[in-house]
């Protein structure tokens, strides 16, 4: 068996906890194990660690590398050039599969943003679709609803036999569903054989068929001119509710699709008063709420079914049942190119991280903490130069091929196009103050020459 995690989407409706560059799958929600890192875990118990493939944005994927570090160091990623849905997701996996293997291979496709903590029961749950599988079906899993929740889709199954997939109803449609007793929320994971799934791909979803044909996946290295050919459509779309060759299994274990934050307030341990406070939170006679604090201290009276976040850079505050909305805001920054919307103050890296605290026209200032042993890649920048102070550690930095050794309260200048590289060789944390000055102040001016992480 291979298994697959789908470590795509934005997280929008966790903002602003969840940003465009580090979204929900990055984040803990359980005080164990980051979502991706727990869905891996998780595979990792009944699949080698070389037969699980993390598929994943070309922006997000040094995150991954890092979050799974020496527990996935033999396991597969792979990086689509341009996001587009799930179902062109799968079939790349696919297609990677059957170039590096002839078996007929089951595969189990799993979202990395769901919380499941009966791995027992998860793992019982695959062992009896394993015979659907077997005889050729595409295997969806149900989830029976506890309550009428609008921001799921549902499955309809009447006697055993998958009749219509519904996507998120209103209300009222929503309490019809759980008095039926015959519908179930989907889960979103997936189980089938490759012929099974490319012989459907093939009937329902031509495009995609005729436009994998012509992708090598072989050596990881995906060709966005072929790729972003692809129609941008969910896997459910493209043959799930179209296919007449579907079997759905009862998921036996816990589910939590973490999609808002109502969702995150259902499975917190609560106070007396029915609230979740997170962080550094003072409260007076607030009932059924939820507060998160990741820095400040937020003091909150007398709230009722409210959820307030605090992050860094922005502060959230919502009426419980309109948690879903929060995807409006961050459309919204989207559209107003707010990097709110896109990154937190503080960027973790897998050398370390770095926080910007302060920004302005031309300029923008960071303290970067690189990890003993690690190193930012060989690079240079375009459009600007930067300006380094150490304060706490020793630097090693390699300027033009020379290298310059700084302790604290030593610098350096970085000129425009000049190649260097900061270096923490020792054992003690190292911190920087950088000042960047220039035209354009991105992320994307970075032109990589080497990189001990595989980002060039």
């Amino acid at each position: 068996m291979f298994g697959v995690i789908l470590t795509g989407g934005s997280g929008s409706r966790l903002w602003p906890l969840s940003r465009e560059l580090y979204p929900k799958q990055f984040l803990n929600f359980n005080n164990k194990s980051s979502l991706l890192k727990s869905a891996f875990e998780r595979l990792n118990k009944f699949i080698p660690d070389n037969k699980i493939i993390s598929i994943t944005n070309v922006k997000h994927q040094s995150n991954v590398k890092m979050q799974l570090g020496e527990i996935g160091k033999n396991s597969i990623i792979l990086s689509e050039p341009v996001s587009k849905n799930t179902a062109p997701a799968i079939a790349l996996c696919v297609k990677y599969i059957t170039e590096n293997n002839k078996d007929d291979e089951t595969i189990l496709v799993i979202p990395s943003d769901l919380l499941i903590e009966n791995d027992e029961k998860f793992i019982d749950s695959i062992k009896k679709a394993q015979d659907f599988v077997n005889q050729g079906y595409i295997v969806t899993f149900g989830v029976k609803p506890t309550y009428p929740e609008t921001g799921f889709g549902y499955i309809h199954c009447e006697n055993g036999e998958v009749s219509e997939f519904i996507e998120k109803p209103d209300s009222d449609t929503a309490q019809k569903f759980i008095q039926s007793g015959d519908y179930y929320w989907n889960s979103g994971i997936f189980m089938f054989k490759v012929s099974a799934v490319v012989n459907e791909f093939k009937i329902h979803a031509p495009e995609i068929f005729d436009i994998i044909q012509n992708i090598n996946c072989s050596d990881k290295a995906i060709s966005f001119t072929e790729f972003d050919k692809m129609p941008n459509i969910s896997f459910d779309y493209a043959v799930m509710e179209k296919s007449k060759n579907i079997a759905m299994v009862e998921l036996q274990s816990d589910w939590t699709d973490v999609g808002s934050w109502k969702s995150i307030y259902e499975i917190s341990p609560k106070d007396a008063n029915n609230n979740v406070f997170i962080g550094h939170v003072l409260d007076k006679d607030s009932k059924n709420s939820f507060v998160y604090s990741s820095s400040k201290l937020v003091a909150t009276i007398g709230l009722e079914d409210t959820i307030v976040v605090e992050t860094e850079d922005a502060i959230l505050a919502c009426k419980k049942d309109r948690s879903q909305d929060v995807k409006q805001i961050y459309e919204t920054l989207k559209e107003q190119n707010d990097d709110t919307q896109k990154v937190h103050k503080t960027v973790y890296r897998p050398w370390g991280f770095y926080t910007v605290i302060a920004a302005g026209k031309g300029f923008q200032t960071k303290i970067i903490h690189v990890n003993p042993g690690q190193k930012l890649s060989v690079q240079s920048h375009n459009y600007r130069s930067e300006h380094w102070v150490v304060l706490s550690g020793t630097a090693k930095v390699v300027l033009e091929g020379k290298n310059h050794i700084l302790s604290s309260g030593h610098s350096i200048d970085i000129a425009i196009k000049a190649i260097h590289s900061l270096q923490n060789p020792y054992d003690e944390d190292l911190e920087i103050i950088e000042v960047q000055k220039g035209d354009i102040l991105s992320e994307d001016d970075i032109i990589r020459y080497e990189d001990i992480y595989g980002r060039v």
